[in-house]
């Protein structure tokens, strides 16, 4: 059973930082790239970062390059998201998924990937 957790959201106002982590268990984290993902209201789901299997590559969305910062922990099967200079447009349901290629190519979930957590809310205020 593959599950996956979200936490770290709130309420913070614009311009301000939050810091996102993610957790899973049954599956192999470690050999996986993994991705942050949003879902605003009214809106499809978009990629906001990958992170290769060793933190080595790693990719973002354009507007969020160097305010976003994606990091791993291996060790304890988790991903983190901190996210700085927060805008209101930025306000959404943030969930963790494996991506679908192994060097962050793209980014998008993995095709067979089920196991969408809960998400956790993040609201800008302006």
């Amino acid at each position: 059973q593959v599950q996956v957790m979200e936490s770290g959201g709130g309420l913070v106002q614009a311009g301000g930082s939050l810091n996102l982590s993610c957790t899973a268990s049954g599956l192999t984290f470690e050999d996986k790239s993994w991705g942050w993902f949003r879902q605003a209201p009214g809106k499809e789901r978009e990629g906001i970062s990958c992170i290769d299997s060793t933190g080595g590559i790693k990719v973002y969305q354009s507007d969020v390059k160097g305010r976003f910062t994606a990091s791993r922990d291996n060790s304890k099967n988790t991903l983190f998201l901190r996210m700085e200079n927060l805008k209101s447009d930025e306000t959404g349901m943030y969930y963790c998924a494996v991506v679908s290629t192994p060097y962050c190519t793209v980014v998008s979930p993995a095709r067979d990937f089920r196991a969408w957590g809960q998400g956790t809310q993040v609201t800008v205020s302006s």
